[in-house]
């Protein structure tokens, strides 16, 4: 980390603060903090505010959890946050994903046109990281994935898509940025052995 984290627990000055630390403690759990909160924690109105727009993310939009997670951890191989692959991969292997689906997110250049991928994700996961890619590689997106998504997601999932991709693009541009979780040497060789380089 390229600047300390706040000590664990910890400490707060007012009672504001101290509501901020167990509302933020109280999504965590039954887990401890994380870096990324110890880190967030320097400023507790910023770590408020993240923790509501990552709450509202990770637990009450009406995407499908594989979904989700495909994005996220999508944003982390583009952008080589190893730190958030090694939190969100776990997660698309706990509802049942398989290794195959895993390496096809982490190759760097999907060919999204290749028969194989149509064989092991559905239409609705390849939509999916097709917008994840362009948000995320180029922000622009093009006409063309865009109207593939409307005519699979309805217009609430395509906002709660577009802003876990913005929020998770976020995340790793901090967890980078700081090296938050002490990841991103690691990082350097996991994106070298996918053909990226940061």
């Amino acid at each position: 980390m390229r600047l300390p984290y706040v000590q664990d627990p910890p400490q707060t000055s007012t009672p504001d603060e101290a509501r901020i630390l167990a509302d933020i403690q109280a999504r965590r759990g039954p887990n401890p903090l994380l870096p990324l909160d110890l880190a967030l924690l320097h400023s507790y109105p910023i770590a408020e505010g993240w923790n509501s727009f990552f709450g509202a993310i990770r637990a009450q939009t009406t995407l499908s959890a594989k979904v989700r997670e495909l994005a996220i951890c999508r944003v982390a191989v583009v952008n080589g946050a190893l730190f958030e692959w090694e939190q969100h991969a776990p997660l698309l292997q706990k509802i049942g994903t398989k290794e195959d689906v895993l390496d096809i997110i982490k190759n760097p250049e999907i060919d999204f046109a290749d028969e194989s991928i149509s064989s092991i994700l559905s239409p609705k996961d390849i939509i999916a990281l097709r917008y994840t890619d362009a948000m995320t590689k180029t922000v622009k997106v093009p006409d063309e994935v865009f109207e593939g998504l409307k005519v699979l997601f309805n217009p609430q999932q395509v906002l709660e898509l577009t802003t876990t991709i913005a929020g998770y693009n976020c995340v790793s541009r901090i967890l980078v940025a700081l090296d938050i979780g002490e990841r991103n040497n690691g990082a350097d060789e996991w994106l070298k052995t996918r053909g990226l380089c940061l």
